[in-house]
């Protein structure tokens, strides 16, 4: 081969092997900007409660001394034994929260023979105050009753219906909970004046014209073990 020949396929190998260096790098760099850029920001770091405030109907704030509320192998674990609840310290509004838990195996009075009840408060205002329960949408966790919408407090519009009194339930469409000892996911889609309550991906409630758009988000002990492995929230934007 003519030496001009061998140095032209010389360059052309080289070019080759340099651009798929660069297509390669640019698929991985898009790769990890897909995974790092999802925009959810967890609300458990697996470790402790930070960024997390107790509330137990007998004892107030902070004043858990029975560990009702704790982490146990990266999981939160709420006992139940104690009507109470688990608290974030900031507000949200405009989000995607998701959550999943799964039931424990113990119950306590006054609901050891009821079916096992917790739940998801959101929208609780930070000039409200702490109280069991306090002023809040429940997406509630219950047996045979996950996504349900109980109101504490605030009014909301489902079905063409005003919904204004407290503790006003609005029933969901669909039951989409798995049997007992398996992890389930929830989720509240809260978008301005609309929330969404979806179960293992189902959606089974929606309200609409919500007079309350913002607050804290709560996990509920209620008479039955249960623990949760995620709490994440999405912000739907800026």
């Amino acid at each position: 081969m003519h030496k001009y020949a061998r140095n032209s396929s010389n360059c052309l190998s080289f070019f080759a092997v340099f651009l798929a260096s660069i297509l390669l790098s640019g698929c991985t760099d898009l790769s990890r900007k897909g995974s790092s850029d999802s925009g959810e920001i967890p609300l458990f770091n697996g470790k402790n409660l930070d960024g997390w405030y107790t509330v137990l109907k007998t004892k107030g704030i902070n004043k858990d001394t029975e560990g009702i509320f704790k982490v146990e192998d990266g999981l939160i674990h709420i006992l139940g034994k104690e009507f109470g609840y688990l608290c974030s310290k900031k507000e949200f509004e405009n989000y995607h929260l998701t959550v999943e838990f799964k039931w424990g195996a113990k119950k306590f009075p006054p609901r050891e023979n009821a079916k096992r009840d917790s739940g998801i408060l959101y929208h609780f205002p930070a000039d409200k105050r702490d109280e069991v329960w306090p002023y809040s949408i429940e997406c509630q966790i219950q047996e045979g009753d996950c996504g349900d919408i109980w109101l504490v407090g605030p009014a909301v519009t489902a079905n063409g219906q005003r919904f204004d009194k407290k503790y006003d339930r609005i029933v969901k469409t669909r039951d989409a909970e798995k049997p007992w000892g398996q992890w389930n996911t929830m989720e509240v889609i809260a978008d301005g004046s609309k929330c969404t309550h979806i179960v293992n991906g189902v959606i089974v409630n929606e309200a609409t014209d919500t007079n309350v758009r913002k607050g804290k988000i709560l996990l509920q002990s209620e008479g039955a073990e249960i623990w949760y492995r995620k709490v994440s929230l999405k912000p739907l934007r800026p």
